[in-house]
């Protein structure tokens, strides 16, 4: 009889165990996350002045924001799409030298992507993955005929690829670390100016590097 109830205690806390496992280790499911990190921006290897050493060709500040994304999880691996709006701080100190790294003298200022990552899990709660997806960045440009100054934005369209760990934190919170690489190839120039029309797109070479952390929950 003693037995009996152990064998059937022992049951009962499987039961209860295996599914409280079973969704520490789920990937599956909508989630939110904010987004902090370093962000570089700087001239392609079409646009680098690799003569003038001197020359300036990078603005450095932090990205942050937020993301949201749907994940299916299959197992072993995971695949899903994702969303960012982030804003960055990194920016050139405006004077008569124009240095450039590509796009001429800029502040960078907000970037929309959307994308697909897929991931392998290393354990029950951690993952890793490789993202790739498509980012527009706006760059906010002063220029000067020496008497006039005229500020116009820059909208660069481009791609990005990225790979990071993710590391679940129970049920629902989670956290992760990436490094992205985003290349803009085309851009248009949307003056503020009033009556000014946006410029055609023309071809440029812009690289931004990226390494942030990010927390955020899974419902």
């Amino acid at each position: 009889m003693k037995k009996g109830l152990a064998l059937i205690a022992a049951g009962s806390m499987a039961a209860v165990a295996t599914p409280a496992f079973a969704q520490d280790s789920d990937f599956s499911g909508p989630w939110v996350a904010g987004i902090a990190g370093y962000d570089i921006n700087k001239a392609g290897s079409t646009q680098d002045d690799d003569f003038n050493v001197d020359r300036d060709e990078s603005v450095e500040g932090l990205t942050y924001g937020g993301a949201i994304g749907y994940d299916m999880d299959f197992g072993n691996f995971v695949l899903g799409a994702e969303a960012e709006l982030t804003d960055s701080t990194a920016d050139s100190d405006y004077d008569n030298d124009f240095e450039t790294f590509g796009l001429g003298r800029v502040d960078a200022g907000r970037d929309i992507y959307v994308g697909a990552r897929a991931g392998f899990k290393l354990a029950p709660q951690t993952m890793l993955y490789t993202k790739a997806g498509y980012t527009n960045a706006r760059f906010n440009y002063v220029g000067t005929d020496g008497d006039t100054d005229y500020r116009t934005h820059l909208d660069a369209d481009g791609f990005r690829l990225g790979a990071g760990v993710e590391q679940k934190f129970g049920s629902n919170a989670f956290g992760r670390l990436e490094y992205r690489y985003s290349n803009y190839s085309k851009g248009e120039l949307d003056f503020e100016a009033e009556n000014i029309p946006d410029s055609d797109r023309f071809d440029l070479d812009t690289d931004r590097h990226q390494i942030v952390a990010a927390v955020g929950w899974r419902f």
